[in-house]
């Protein structure tokens, strides 16, 4: 039996305090599914959705890009009603709440059903960081690339791409910011670590791109390092932007894109898949599965309840490469 009403996160307006609102369920409509939700992590995405800016919304809105839960009715068609009872991994529709709710409605395209082998809370992170990994080891070989560079490595994504590298045997050069972290992604296996600290970083980067060829450069920061990257590149390189940590502009040296053919792009999950095929995505959805329990799973650092988002938030800002930060959303009578 689904309420009338269900607790949900809410932002009233950009950068502002989150607070639990009594909000109505929402009711799916055609091709539409509504999930009980289970988890939710908490990404860089949600901190930058947030915090305003290129990831706005419309206010007051529940924030959540991903999360996991069990469909429990559906609007007309045949596939969201083949839905109903299934667990899946989830992401809302564009420009509607998201999944830091009891309860959420998206389209039934934006559902992935889970493999009785992964829990709510693996399930839950299935969606961002693992299809992200998986679509830059496909930017990788069909750019025919030699080598990857990385730079935000001791994430939970950063941890999947070494593992996903190792497994696909190619080289991935990873950067870190403290010395810790360097002794902990080489004690899993990483083959090149570099501290950007360290006073000599500039020119072990340039020099060990150089020597592996790495032309594929990921980039989470942005700001004044998408220039140190851009300069450290080899002739013909790509640096992807994917996040916005620094949470400054890009600075980039205009000569090195005209006289060192390199270029800057940008990476959306969303509007990466939009441009692949059927076939394409249903490949690509179910290789992600498989890896779930392996190169693609998520270390949890700690589990928070609905009540406790804003501790929880700030937690995960402190203690990023700790692990994922889970939001329990079970309702209280579960």
């Amino acid at each position: 039996m689904v309420p009338r009403t269900m607790r949900a996160v809410r932002q009233m307006e950009a950068g502002g305090k989150l607070v639990i609102e009594t909000v109505p369920v929402p009711q799916p409509g055609p091709g539409e599914v509504l999930i009980r939700m289970a988890a939710s992590p908490i990404n860089p995405s949600d901190l930058a959705s947030l915090k305003g800016g290129y990831l706005s919304h419309h206010h007051p809105f529940t924030p959540g890009l991903e999360g996991s839960g069990t469909v429990v009715s559906a609007g007309k068609g045949l596939l969201p009603r083949l839905r109903i009872g299934k667990r899946v991994a989830c992401s809302p529709n564009p420009e509607e709440d998201g999944t830091w709710a009891e309860y959420m409605k998206t389209s039934v395209l934006k559902t992935v059903p889970l493999p009785s082998s992964v829990s709510m809370e693996q399930g839950s992170m299935m969606l961002v960081n693992p299809m992200t990994a998986m679509a830059f080891m496909q930017m990788a070989k069909g750019g025919k690339h030699k080598a990857m560079v990385n730079n935000a490595a001791a994430s939970a994504l950063g941890k999947m791409l070494i593992r996903l590298a190792i497994l696909q045997d190619i080289p991935l050069i990873n950067i870190v910011r403290k010395a810790s972290q360097v002794e902990a992604l080489k004690a899993m296996g990483a083959t090149y670590v570099l501290n950007s600290s360290d006073s000599s970083f500039e020119s072990e980067l340039q020099q060990l791109s150089t020597r592996l060829g790495a032309t594929l450069f990921l980039d989470a920061v942005t700001g004044e390092q998408t220039a140190l990257l851009l300069k450290a590149a080899p002739r013909g390189s790509t640096i992807v932007a994917y996040a916005r940590l620094s949470g400054d502009p890009i600075a980039a040296d205009p000569g090195e894109l005209m006289v060192e053919n390199k270029r800057i792009t940008g990476f959306q999950l969303g509007s990466w898949l939009q441009t692949k095929s059927t076939p394409f995505k249903l490949s690509f959805i179910n290789q992600v599965k498989s890896r779930l329990g392996n190169e693609l799973t998520s270390t949890i650092h700690q589990i928070s309840s609905m009540e406790k988002v804003e501790e929880a938030i700030q937690s995960y800002k402190t203690h990023m490469s700790d692990g994922k930060i889970v939001l329990n959303l079970r309702s209280e009578s579960e």
